[in-house]
């Protein structure tokens, strides 16, 4: 299921838009293409999650008695919306594909098992058969992170950066994957400013003044921002917060596990941007200043460990300082672009995002980097 080069081929027989299509032998022939041989013979499905543009199906699966085992359940991911929704996100399909096929297979961050992965020519249909994580959960923006889930996370995301640590030709290496680069940024740098303006007006009541001013600060230095994080590549996840990983529970002796989903923001990047976006909008500002050197620390110990050389532990904590943009860059746009109707729990989570994010910023100095 791997690429041999930069392109996504097409395989039309492994996508399906309805989940009513999947039969007990198309599941079969998904299961043993990617390696477990088992005939499947009767299926259940009830959704799991999704959106207007993707929606996600668990799987309960029947094999056939005296054959080899099949897993409990799968969940089958696919493309949802109208034609013009997944035309305007098919770039993300193309990453989320693109990911488990070609750098999965290269990392070490923990990521779901991948059976099948499949998109059409146009990018606007692919289907995923995933390993099940349940009962392991979603993490929650509004609740933040425990200590622990933040210690795990980290660490599972220095798996994703270290292999492919300053890699020359990365962003070559797959049509499909993105790579902003200081021109990149910069025109970012014009959308985030646009867009603060009707953020504020939505969301500035809720804000206290100390983060409206650092969010409009933020807006008027966001085109610095290039020009200091080009130095470091990596491939970075692109959205790596609570809502895209999955807990286990860590009961008793059990260390908590978690699993990164939702590839559609891939990119190659500076690692900075994935290790603040997490700790600054996960935990509530307090926990976060107790012990933000610490889980830096976790995440740089593994990424030595792994094989990152050069790198000390004080060049790590200052791409962390300067990665935090991440954070109001995220949450602004999200929020103004987002094509679902506003409800009032995507509210408390955006006005979770930006305090502890602009709380951030103001207390590792980022905007006084930027402004040097």
């Amino acid at each position: 299921m791997t690429e041999s080069d930069g392109t996504l081929t097409v395989e039309t027989e492994w996508i399906v838009d309805d989940p009513a299509l999947v039969t007990p032998a198309w599941m079969s022939a998904a299961l043993r293409r990617g390696g477990t041989d088992v005939e499947v013979v009767g299926l259940r499905h009830e959704p799991v999650g999704g959106g207007q543009l993707s929606s996600s199906h668990r799987f309960h699966l029947d094999a056939q008695p005296g054959g080899s085992p099949a897993p409990a359940s799968v969940v089958v991911k696919l493309a949802a919306g109208s034609p013009e929704g997944r035309a305007q996100i098919a770039p993300g399909y193309r990453s989320e594909v693109g990911y488990y096929r070609r750098f999965a297979p290269g990392a070490r961050i923990r990521v779901p098992r991948c059976w099948s992965a499949a998109i059409s020519t146009d990018g606007r249909s692919f289907t995923l058969v995933l390993e099940d994580a349940y009962p392991s959960r979603p993490g929650s923006q509004v609740r933040g992170a425990t200590l622990p889930q933040a210690r795990a996370a980290i660490r599972n995301l220095a798996g994703l950066h270290a292999p492919f640590w300053g890699r020359d030709g990365l962003a070559d290496s797959a049509d499909w994957l993105r790579r902003t680069d200081e021109a990149g940024l910069g025109f970012l740098a014009e959308v985030f400013a646009a867009t603060t303006v009707p953020f504020l007006e939505r969301f500035g009541g809720d804000l206290a003044p100390a983060d409206t001013d650092t969010l409009r600060r933020t807006a008027e230095l966001f085109g610095r921002w290039g020009r200091h994080v080009g130095d470091r590549h990596t491939l970075i996840h692109g959205d790596y917060r609570l809502d895209n990983l999955l807990f286990s529970d860590g009961t008793g002796t059990a260390p908590i596990e978690v699993m990164a989903v939702d590839w559609q923001s891939l990119e190659v990047g500076f690692p900075g941007r994935d290790v603040a976006y997490f700790l600054s909008t996960a935990l509530p500002p307090e926990l976060r200043r107790a012990h933000e050197r610490a889980l830096v620390g976790v995440y740089h110990d593994r990424l030595v460990e792994i094989g990152v050389p050069d790198y000390p532990f004080e060049a790590c904590f200052q791409d962390y300082r300067l990665g935090t943009l991440q954070g109001p860059l995220l949450a602004v746009l999200g929020a103004v672009y987002a094509t679902n109707e506003p409800t009032e729990s995507s509210h408390r989570m955006f006005v979770s995002m930006i305090t502890n994010a602009c709380a951030a910023i103001r207390d590792l100095g980022t905007l006084d980097l930027l402004a040097a």
